[in-house]
């Protein structure tokens, strides 16, 4: 099923960007003011600000709770942003949601290596990152499956490590079930992007 649109805002992504003049390590970050929220990918700093929109907080929430108990089932830890997780020293990003299953890469500061599923709902200052940027490097550090959530168009991507390449994505509607490859979970969408069920088993906006 083919998206019927999915907005990537350019004027976002540039705005974001720290400084292309200089590269980033994590050592840097550490330095940086508590108050600032920002990511380093290939060395260059993004501004995490503003913060996300009601909309996107709601969206994460009810993912936590399809998630949880078949994480903890599979003796996994999930986690919702802001977590620091640390691929390399050019490379510390804050997914909105993600799942671990190596006990040894989580540490009392940060997660150290690549998570096995991660998840990011979009924004109009984050779209392209999070589709370009970020899919490249979790693709790079062996990140196992990526799904995207696009809010305002009610649909998600999911990218399915194979080797070391993305297969996809495979692109969900919102009245749709959608398989979580990592967990061996179904998601219904309808309740995610939360839509109503009629009893005779259609679905209505």
């Amino acid at each position: 099923m083919k998206p019927r649109y999915i907005k990537l805002r350019s004027n976002f992504i540039m705005s974001q960007v720290k400084s292309k003049a200089q590269r980033y390590r994590y050592k840097d970050y550490l330095t940086w003011p508590d108050d600032e929220k920002w990511e380093i990918i290939e060395g260059y700093a993004y501004n995490m600000t503003p913060a996300p929109r009601t909309g996107h907080q709601i969206i994460i929430g009810k993912l936590f709770r399809k998630l949880v108990d078949k994480v903890e089932e599979k003796e996994c830890t999930i986690f919702i942003a802001p977590t620091d997780v640390v691929l390399d020293e050019y490379n510390v990003v804050q997914p909105d949601l993600f799942v671990v299953c190596d006990k040894v890469k989580i540490t009392e500061n940060n997660i150290k290596g690549s998570p096995d599923m991660i998840i990011e709902v979009t924004s109009p200052a984050t779209s392209i990152k999070d589709r370009r940027e970020k899919k490249d490097i979790y693709k790079r550090f062996g990140v196992k499956e990526y799904l995207i959530v696009y809010p305002e168009d009610e649909l998600v991507e999911r990218f399915v490590l194979e080797g070391d390449k993305f297969v996809g994505p495979d692109i969900f509607n919102w009245n749709e079930t959608m398989r979580v490859e990592t967990l061996g979970l179904d998601v219904h969408l309808w309740e995610i992007f939360e839509k109503k069920r009629r009893e005779q088993g259609g679905l209505i906006g």
